[in-house]
């Protein structure tokens, strides 16, 4: 693990993230249109207590027909759009290329994550992928916190917001929120919103892609703003759809979806 006091200063950007291909591509999208930035990963929660989470939120059936699509289905999609991955890659130059001297810590919420921001002394605070931020860390710097939301705030929170949104046949919120962080689930007031558009070679696991694809010129125009000293302030969102917690599809979800709207 690197210093995280030896190179950094007031000025800088942070990167808060998970060790993922999103995350990989904010990162050297970021480096490459702003220059300095340091990068603090947290450790992924273990499945274990993921799985005890959602059996407490979602019940027993749910749960398992998540497992049955996520073991059974999405490596599926994952090696059939190995192709059409490739092609997004390429057209919006996507960099998926590992994390240079990245600061590695447990938790965003311990104590060690605290010590490492006010160590490098960001101005502004990029977040993708981490679990919940606590109010404790939230207030150990003095610089706003910025997540990147892979889908349309407030109605599609939590996880794979384009897949539901095709999937409910709303394809106009199919897209990207980069927001203020608060205390709660992709919560935090709007700062842009960004859309894509799917096509019949895209599936659940190009969607992802096009997220963040779609997101990268507003995590770089948010983030310049808050380099040179603006006030960050949200707006309204693109849609006053009601507000839902999304998570992962069933298997008979999915094929139900598949079989009706053509959205794999």
């Amino acid at each position: 693990m690197s210093d995280p006091g030896e190179e950094g200063g007031r000025g800088r950007a942070v990167l808060v993230c998970t060790d993922c291909p999103a995350s990989r591509i904010v990162y050297h999208r970021l480096r490459a249109e702003v220059g300095d930035l340091d990068v603090v990963v947290e450790d992924r929660v273990p499945r274990a207590r993921l799985l005890r989470r959602r059996l407490r939120r979602l019940g027993l059936l749910r749960v398992a027909g998540q497992v049955l699509f996520v073991a059974g289905v999405a490596p599926f999609l994952q090696w059939r759009g190995r192709r059409r991955i490739g092609e997004i890659m390429a057209r919006h130059g996507l960099v998926d290329q590992p994390l240079d001297r990245p600061v590695r810590v447990r938790s965003i919420n311990d104590e060690e994550a605290r010590r490492a921001l006010r160590a490098l002394r960001p101005a502004v605070v990029v977040v993708c992928g981490t679990r919940i931020i606590g109010r404790e860390t939230l207030g150990c710097v003095d610089a706003p916190f910025v997540n990147y939301h892979a889908g349309m705030t407030p109605a599609y929170r939590g996880v794979h917001g384009g897949y539901w949104a095709l999937a409910e046949g709303r394809p106009d919120l199919a897209g990207s929120t980069v927001h203020l962080v608060d205390e709660g689930i992709d919560t935090g007031p709007v700062l842009e919103q960004r859309t894509f558009v799917a096509s019949a070679a895209d599936n659940f696991a190009t969607y992802p892609y096009l997220h963040v694809a779609a997101a990268l010129p507003a995590i770089v125009g948010v983030t310049r703003r808050a380099l040179a000293g603006e006030r960050l302030a949200g707006s309204a969102p693109a849609s006053s759809a009601p507000s839902r917690l999304r998570s992962h599809p069933t298997l008979w979800g999915w094929v139900a979806v598949a079989l009706r709207r053509g959205v794999r």
